[in-house]
């Protein structure tokens, strides 16, 4: 499928009532109200906070896919492009929707830690991350995805998160903006028939991605966790594929990256579905570079900071204000940053640098939301999202 027809899906099945960072239970539950009868939605049980979690099941095919959203509360991009292809596979009169939905049947958790969500943190309820949990089964939203994992047995595990924009497609100047993994089931991390499948799958994705955002897909680290639920599903020998959700230029809605994850769910599951997947054309996968760590949010290049000639390095922290999310700039780094890039950069041209609050200090971990280059004033806000 070409990059025009994939764009034109999405301009027409794009959810219009989802936007931004901040999704919750009470952005979805009208959207689960109004879902044709084709998709039957089930309560399968509630958070640590009593929060109701949902299962969606869809299609009458033999390859069952698991997929599952917002683990962590705080990523949200993929539960957008969840529902953007959700509206796709509703059209009856989709000829592509028939056909996946002949080849498949798809089980989706839409959010699985609401009260995460809610709250707009990585955390559940209890302060326990759901990623880390897949073992122990401490929290209420482990036990009902283990339970989903024993009973539905998938041939594909779909694992949705965000990621941070620190990070780039390997050590270059690109930006990840989305990045798979096939995570390893032992210490050795062996390459079993399990993973090639999923690699089979994840190089096709990047193969069409890389018409859309050439050099900006990454391959996440497989450093093995028995803690972490794609690596229990690989122990356990089910195909697991983690998509992250990552910075677009420009883009902390994260609204273009929506775009490119809904692509890759359709590349995927249409590729699940008209294809025998063996996992012996798997080796594309490593072509994908590993992603590096050589972003920052804002780089304030070569200004002259208590008489010394620097580099200041401002990242985001994302903050739920008023049912919003901000962003508050804070300093991180104040060093030389030649091998580093920022999504925003500003020269310095060796001119003074000086907060616009004369009584603050620029110093690590100090909020910088104005500052001064000799008499020239320049802000690094965000608009409230």
């Amino acid at each position: 499928m070409d990059h025009n027809t994939l764009h034109h899906y999405f301009t027409k099945y794009k959810e219009p009532l989802l936007y931004g960072r901040y999704i919750h239970l009470d952005h979805i539950t009208p959207l689960l109200n109004k879902l044709d009868d084709k998709i039957e939605v089930t309560q399968i049980g509630v958070s640590e906070n009593n929060a109701p979690i949902h299962l969606l099941k869809i299609g009458t095919g033999v390859k069952k896919l698991l997929l599952w959203s917002q683990m962590h509360g705080n990523e949200s991009t993929t539960t957008k492009a969840v529902f953007d292809f959700l509206n796709l596979l509703n059209d009856s009169k989709n000829d592509l929707a028939n056909s996946l939905l002949q080849g498949c049947t798809l089980f989706i958790v839409p959010i699985l830690s609401p009260d995460g969500a809610k709250a707009y943190t990585r955390l559940n309820y209890n302060d326990v991350d759901l990623n880390r949990d897949a073992q122990n089964l401490t929290q209420k939203e482990s036990v009902l995805l283990n339970g989903l994992i024993k009973d539905i047995q998938p041939d594909f595990a779909f694992n949705l998160h965000g990621q941070r924009t620190i990070f780039s497609a390997g050590e270059t100047n690109q930006p990840a903006t989305v990045s798979f993994l096939s995570p390893a089931g032992n210490k050795e991390r062996s390459i079993s028939s399990s993973r090639k499948k999923a690699m089979q799958v994840i190089a096709e994705m990047n193969q069409i991605l890389q018409q859309c955002i050439p050099g900006q897909v990454g391959r996440y680290d497989d450093g093995f966790n028995i803690n972490c639920v794609g690596d229990t599903l690989e122990y356990m020998g089910i195909p697991t594929i983690l998509f992250e959700a990552g910075h677009y230029p420009q883009d902390y809605d994260r609204e273009k990256t929506r775009e490119y994850i809904f692509y890759a769910l359709i590349t995927s599951i249409q590729y699940i579905t008209t294809t025998v997947i063996t996992g012996e054309d798997y080796k594309d996968y490593f072509l994908i570079p590993e992603n590096g760590k050589c972003f920052y949010d804002i780089i304030i290049r070569d200004v002259i900071l208590n008489g010394n000639s620097v580099d200041i390095a401002v990242q985001f922290t994302e903050e739920l204000y008023e049912n919003n999310v901000r962003f508050v700039p804070k300093v991180v780094k104040i060093e030389d940053l030649r091998k580093f890039y920022g999504h925003r950069e500003i020269i310095g041209k060796k001119r003074a640098i000086r907060n616009e609050n004369v009584t603050v200090e620029i110093v690590p971990e100090e909020v910088l939301l104005k500052f001064y280059l000799n008499s020239e004033l320049f802000s690094i806000e965000l608009a409230k999202r």
